[in-house]
């Protein structure tokens, strides 16, 4: 096996697996590195999307709604259960499975595109003949060449000052999936995407969960309006949450029989408290990972947050040597590493890969699902913009109210003079799979009025994206 490869990609994570392929289907001989184990000591690649995020918390999140539906709605269907349980063993080997499932299909995806595989970690070694030589350490060490080198290492969790993760009573993302039983009490530290999905998950099945929040508002980042209208929801369901605390001495030790996380707090107006939980879930955001990179070998510049340092077209200060994804500034999406994973491989062939930071969509799966692509109205105000706003709620959707799901609005915001569509704000079903049309719609700078004047199928959710586009110019049909 020739060990001299035109394009080496570090990580098998959404954006290195995706630009591996990608380089190999332009004729370029490619090898991938990647080091997650499966619970065998096997390859697993797909990164913390397929391994600890994305996919299997989608999984949970599905049977987590299954196990909600059936207990609180399936009568108003005429639909009757008795003894209803949750074998929660059972519930982790499906979501097991889903993610055995993704890596074998990139492991397949490889094979199909003529891709190299190395299961290890790969990190430089120097410069060599006009590339560079990585080395993979894994069951036997490799030495590797190329003349291009794409990073995709991806991030960590970012764990708390003097609370570092055990994965038992302090828990990561990681240990967010593997939690054995329902704990009676659940306590997270962070109201972001990790800490919203993770504490529906166990809200669902049983949990009394309790979410701390040290910003002064919820999901700062999302349209207000819309963010308004998810937190009632979520608090109408169950979850406790408290904004503008702050986190104090974290213990972890036993009561009772039982081991069980104190945390103290602050809360917003200044009063003490102390939490008591049976595990704690901190979701306070993500560090990029270049550990164990050797990034001093080559001179490969970081930035201060750990960050690989990057141009717009994801090029680093070396020749030749390129990131993506999570490791490089931008947001810590899998798709928008995918995106710059396609992009970087059709540079180094001498295309123009682009990606459009203005339309990546962002998806909160909880329930209702959030989703949004563009800019808030919080942003528009802030800079100035003349912007005209409409919306629609779901409960005024056929659909909606046949699913028995009509929490939540679709928001459109356009431009006052031209009408070309800014941003698009969901609350509500299915927001996940609605806000595809308002991608597609912006990457064509279409008007809201395109969006009002197009068919949509009745009767479908899709219906409350193009009545919201009615709504920017007044004229609802069916609200």
């Amino acid at each position: 096996m020739s060990k001299n490869f035109d394009v080496i990609v570090i990580g098998g994570g959404p954006g290195g697996y995706i630009a591996a392929i990608r380089a190999a289907q332009l004729g370029f001989h490619v090898a991938c590195i990647d080091e997650w184990k499966n619970a065998k000591g096997g390859p697993a690649p797909g990164g913390t999307c397929t391994n600890v995020g994305c996919i299997p918390s989608k999984a949970l999140l599905q049977s987590s709604e299954h196990f909600d539906q059936a207990g609180h709605h399936f009568a108003e269907h005429g639909i009757g259960l008795k003894d209803l349980s949750i074998d929660v063993p059972k519930m982790l080997a499906r979501k097991d499975t889903v993610v055995k499932q993704n890596n074998d299909g990139i492991l397949y995806l490889f094979k199909k595109n003529k891709v190299t595989f190395f299961h290890g970690r790969g990190s430089f070694v120097k410069a060599a003949d006009g590339g560079y030589e990585i080395k993979v350490t894994g069951a036997a060490e490799e030495s590797l060449t190329a003349k291009q080198i794409i990073v995709a290492t991806g991030s960590n969790a970012r764990a708390l000052p003097g609370a570092p993760f055990d994965e038992e009573l302090i828990l990561s993302n990681d240990g967010a999936l593997r939690i054995g039983g329902v704990p009676k009490r659940l306590g997270l530290i962070g109201s972001g995407v990790i800490g919203l999905e993770m504490g529906s998950v166990w809200r669902r099945l049983g949990a009394d969960v309790t979410i701390l929040e040290g910003l002064p508002t919820f999901l700062g980042a999302v349209d207000e309006q819309i963010a308004k209208e998810a937190h009632k929801s979520f608090i109408k369901q169950g979850l406790k949450i408290e904004l503008g605390v702050k986190v104090g001495e974290i213990k972890t030790g036993k009561k009772g029989k039982e081991s069980a996380v104190s945390i103290a707090y602050i809360d917003a107006k200044g009063g003490e408290h102390t939490l008591e939980v049976d595990k704690l879930i901190v979701s306070i955001g993500r560090v990029p990972n270049t550990h164990g990179l050797n990034v001093q070998a080559v001179g490969l510049k970081l930035d201060e947050r750990g960050a690989i340092v990057v141009d717009d077209e994801c090029r680093t200060n070396l020749p030749g040597v390129w990131a993506v994804g999570d490791v490089v500034r931008g947001p810590m999406l899998a798709h928008k590493a995918e995106e710059e994973g396609v992009a970087v491989a059709e540079r180094i062939a001498g295309q123009h890969g682009h990606v459009n930071f203005n339309t990546i969509p962002w998806v909160i799966y909880t329930s209702p699902e959030i989703a949004w692509v563009g800019q808030t109205e919080q942003q528009l105000k802030a800079a100035g913009r003349a912007y005209k706003a409409g919306s629609f709620p779901f409960i005024a959707n056929g659909r909606a109210r046949a699913l028995g799901d009509t929490t939540g609005m679709v928001k459109f915001l356009a431009d006052a003079v031209t009408d070309e569509i800014l941003g698009v704000h969901i609350v509500g079903p299915f927001a996940s799979e609605l806000i595809a049309e308002a991608v597609v719609a912006m990457e064509f700078r279409a008007s809201a009025e395109d969006i009002a004047r197009i068919c949509h199928a009745h009767p479908s959710l899709s219906e409350a994206t193009k009545e919201a586009a009615l709504a920017v110019d007044k004229r609802t049909l069916n609200f």
